[in-house]
């Protein structure tokens, strides 16, 4: 057998890693590639949502009291002009803020920008913050920013407003720290999250695949023990629903196993009791006749056919049960008498049967006509009657009866014996079983009947079963459709 494919421990162990190393590649990007970008868009949010909330209430007489608290909240300076260059509000909270220190006509040339532009302006801008003429890195010593160390990306936002229904300007001004510190620290914490999330990933992936592969290597070696015949199993609960499940199903998979090979050894015992028992018969009267002339006599000729007749009919049956269990017995449906069937039946059974003292009865009303091949249901009357006048009681009487109802005929044969077992009814039609009860040798057949009654009622699509209460006989039925002539 060939085996191919990963273990389900590396399997997992994969996983995790690959699991871990998404992770990593996510945080990676968005904590230091990706920083800069989410910072300025906030930024820029921030902005816009404070430039809105002054426009709306750009005619509050508190305006100058709202532009201060939005400054304080958004840190930004914040100047609200109109058209003819007067100061309305104004908040100047941060060092060096450009809006405050731009001259009238640049104030009033954007104006005419942004609403040029549809009422919205923006421009961004570097500048220096540590960077003049008297500033030379090479003038000092030790960890000393360079002459870059301070540039700073400034924003200025214009957003176009109307107060008292004259035009007026919002200007909003703020800057963008540089994230580069930032990126550097969170690039060594990167370093050490790294480290511990890929020992956390193989740890976790070697105590959750331990406990995942142990009962699954235990399952797979009681199912191979089951190919050797080892059907007691001994599979304990695991920690999963999963694993739980799987362990009762191949518990129980195991016990129909053994159960079918008991009933299949007591199969094998019966047919070779069924087979030693005619054998002896007939090598002890041919033996009987040969040594002693006075024993040449028709009937003891007749006891040898018969037992050589019922070894034929043992040996047809178990090669009927295979072609049925096989799916090669072919079928040859075609309309029929089935009452009329049943009487012939009965008819010829009465005559094996009348000199040990068996009465068989028939009761039906109106013939019954079904589309079937007769061939076959006559094999399963004659199995079942056959099994009744096994198993019948003292009184030795077998009633088959006949009924009709809702477009199906209902055939019932019933015995007056001891009954089938209650724990053996669901295994009655098994192809191996043998009831808990010893085993009696047939009147006539050969005790192989029911499972070729169920291969053969199978193939009809037909109806069938057994009721057997207790200490009262057993009866067992089938039902056909009855046929309708067109």
């Amino acid at each position: 057998m060939k085996r191919s494919g990963i273990s389900i421990k590396w399997r997992i162990f994969a996983y995790f890693l690959l699991f871990a190393a998404m992770m990593l590649v996510l945080l990676w990007l968005f904590q230091t590639v990706f920083l800069d970008s989410f910072y300025k868009a906030s930024k820029m949010g921030e902005i816009r949502a404070c430039s809105n909330a002054i426009s709306v209430n750009a005619d509050n007489e508190e305006i100058q009291t709202l532009v201060e608290r939005m400054a304080q909240r958004y840190e930004v300076c914040i100047r609200v002009i109109s058209r003819d260059g007067r100061d309305v509000a104004q908040a100047d909270i941060l060092p060096g803020c450009i809006i405050h220190k731009l001259p009238m006509e640049e104030l009033m040339r954007m104006f005419d920008k942004t609403q040029a532009a549809g009422g919205q302006w923006l421009d961004r801008f570097s500048r220096e913050g540590f960077f003049n003429n008297r500033y030379n890195d090479d003038h000092y010593e030790g960890n000393v920013p360079p002459k870059d160390g301070g540039m700073m990306e400034s924003i200025v936002y214009a957003q176009t407003t109307l107060i008292d229904g004259q035009p007026a300007l919002i200007l909003l001004n703020t800057t963008l720290s540089p994230v580069t510190a930032t990126v550097q620290t969170l690039r060594r914490q990167l370093v050490y999250i790294t480290v511990i999330l890929v020992v956390m990933a193989l740890g976790l992936a070697f105590i959750i695949g331990r406990r995942v592969y142990r009962p699954i290597v235990e399952i797979n070696e009681a199912a191979k023990g089951l190919a050797y015949g080892k059907y007691h199993l001994d599979l304990r609960s695991g920690a999963y629903r999963e694993i739980i499940q799987l362990n009762d199903t191949l518990n129980q998979a195991a016990e129909e196993l053994g159960k079918v090979e008991r009933l299949r050894n007591e199969l094998i015992a019966n047919i070779s009791h069924d087979l030693r028992t005619p054998l002896t018969m007939i090598t002890a009267y041919a033996e009987g006749m040969r040594d002693l002339p006075g024993e040449n006599t028709p009937e003891n000729v007749q006891v040898i056919i018969d037992e050589a007749n019922r070894l034929t009919t043992l040996v047809n049956d178990v090669l009927d049960l295979s072609k049925l269990q096989g799916g090669a017995m072919s079928m040859d449906p075609q309309p029929y008498n089935l009452t009329s069937s049943v009487t012939d039946t009965l008819s010829r059974y009465q005559k094996l049967t009348e000199q040990k003292g068996y009465t068989l009865n028939f009761r039906h009303g109106e013939d019954a006509w079904v589309n079937a091949d007769q061939v076959k249901i006559e094999q399963v009357l004659y199995n079942l009657i056959n099994n009744a006048i096994t198993y019948t009681g003292a009184d030795k009487t077998v009633t088959v009866d006949q009924r009709i109802q809702d477009g199906w005929v209902t055939i019932r044969v019933t015995d007056t014996g001891e009954g089938v077992p209650e724990e053996d009814v669901p295994y009655i039609w098994d192809r191996y079983y043998k009831s808990s009860q010893a085993h009696r040798r047939a009147e006539v057949g050969t005790g192989l009947g029911l499972s070729i009654v169920r291969s053969i009622l199978e193939l009809h699509g037909a109806r069938f079963g057994v009721e057997s209460p207790p200490g009262k006989g057993a009866s067992f039925w089938f039902a056909l459709p009855l046929y309708q002539a067109s």
